[in-house]
């Protein structure tokens, strides 16, 4: 589970905007591509765990500062969908 938890983890804090805006339209989460270079470029180089609770919630706080909330509630809606997995 490990593997697959670090895997997830180095995905969201390496995403590309292309690759951002890809998954956002498959998801359903709506999401321009200004915001989405503003999302890579806030998580770019952290370190953020969405297995954490806290960390995941610290994160979902600052993404929706980025593209507001009910935007982030879906991101969150995604990174559960991967965690229960």
């Amino acid at each position: 589970m490990k593997l697959f938890e670090n895997v997830v983890n180095y995905k969201i804090n390496h995403i590309t905007k292309e690759e951002l805006l890809k998954y956002s339209k498959q998801y359903q989460i709506p999401m321009n591509e200004d915001q989405a270079k503003k999302v890579v470029s806030f998580l770019r180089g952290k370190n953020y765990n969405v297995f954490d609770p806290k960390q995941r919630e610290q994160l979902v706080r600052e993404i929706a500062k980025i593209v507001g909330p009910e935007t982030a509630r879906k991101v969150n809606e995604l990174f559960l969908q991967f965690i229960n997995q």
